[in-house]
């Protein structure tokens, strides 16, 4: 079978949908990879994960190599075995944790020495070692390790940054490379840096292009820039990387950041919303987000979301839900976050029959319409 193969089977202006063939399975494009930071879909069973449409999954190598820990996972069977799930896995590459988490760090060419916010301990991590790490877990597609840093940082801070992660991506791709059986069936990312400068992006890309990857991540955005920033940045960002290499933007996001950006050419997408936001309360629908815990839906025996088909819409009302997340039942967030993960994979199904019948800014201007309450 296919190492990695990306093939666009239709495009609608700058959008485009397809497959990426891999050796555990096949990923339909434009994508959403719920988030599996610790070997779980917070409140999921694997099995319902797949089932609510997802192809792929995110892993999180921060937090796996502090717990239980990359080489106990590996000697478990990797992380498919370990979590139950056999479809490919995606791992970020720890950088952004690192940066997010962890306080005391100390940052240098060789990589990021950082305090563990789990018990103080102190680690190293560099590409070399995130490298090492993403393959003990057996992941499918690697991310290679670069330095994120705000968008309100100073024009020299970035292009530091961004430099300095074109360097790591170099030793990213080596260290994979160098990495036997497990490259030969897995694929790496690289990530496009410099915030929202579209000439620091352009040498970001060049850079990595000249590396070259199986697939381009857009990093450094959904850091607080706001929407408006964001689709600024990518009005250029995604053009300036391969067409023919599926595109990945990092960390997003809400359902409607997601039909912009698909409109704008992304590929791919992971965001913790739908899962944190099922545990909190928020459910997502056609007609925008509400809070099952407000009063109002105590006594509705209407579903979350009428227009919606979920196990969980179709089979629960409101008002049960109301009670269940009132009353901080386990089945409370484990039903809020399945209607949320149906949500987005069917909006990532209608955004992918969109773009097949050429229809694919009326169905974006109609959500928008729909989403904003209009």
């Amino acid at each position: 079978m296919s190492r990695f193969t990306f093939t666009i089977s239709a495009q609608d202006g700058r959008a485009r949908t397809g497959q990426i063939a891999m050796q555990r399975g096949t990923i339909r494009t434009p994508a959403f990879m719920p988030v599996g930071t610790a070997a779980t879909v917070k409140a999921m069973k694997p099995a319902d994960v797949r089932a609510s449409g997802a192809d792929i999954i995110l892993g999180n190598t921060y937090h796996l190599m502090l717990r239980p820990g990359a080489e106990r996972v590996a000697a478990l069977g990797g992380l498919h075995r370990f979590m139950g799930w056999d479809r490919p896995i995606l791992t970020d590459s720890g950088g952004y944790q690192v940066m997010s988490l962890s306080d005391l760090t100390t940052r240098n060419e060789d990589g990021v020495t950082f305090k563990s916010h789990l018990d103080g301990s102190r680690h190293t991590l560099s590409p070399e070692r995130s490298i090492e790490i993403q393959r003990l877990l057996g992941s499918d597609i690697v991310m290679a390790f670069d330095e994120l840093v705000p968008t309100t940082s100073t024009p020299e801070v970035q292009q530091a940054a961004m430099a300095r992660s074109m360097r790591w991506a170099k030793r990213s791709r080596a260290a994979f490379d160098g990495g036997g059986a497990h490259a030969e069936a897995a694929a790496i990312f690289g990530i496009q840096q410099g915030a929202l400068d579209e000439t620091l992006r352009k040498s970001s890309a060049d850079a990595l292009i000249e590396i070259g990857f199986d697939g381009y991540a857009v990093g450094g955005l959904a850091v607080g820039e706001g929407q408006a920033a964001m689709f600024g940045c990518l009005d250029f960002a995604p053009g300036q990387l391969p067409a023919d290499k599926p595109r990945y933007l990092m960390g997003v996001g809400k359902p409607d950041d997601i039909v912009g950006a698909v409109e704008r050419g992304i590929d791919m997408f992971d965001c913790v919303l739908p899962t944190r936001s099922g545990r909190t309360g928020q459910a997502f629908t056609r007609a925008g987000p509400i809070n099952i815990r407000n009063a109002k839906f105590a006594e509705d025996l209407g579903p979350l979301d009428p227009s919606c088909a979920c196990p969980v819409c179709t089979g629960w009302s409101r008002a049960y839900l109301h009670h269940l997340v009132r009353s901080a039942e386990i089945l409370g967030a484990m039903l809020m976050t399945e209607h949320n993960l149906c949500f987005y994979q069917r909006l990532m199904s209608d955004l992918r029959d969109a773009i097949s019948e050429q229809r694919l800014t009326r169905f974006a201007d109609d959500f928008r319409r729909r989403y904003a309450g209009g």
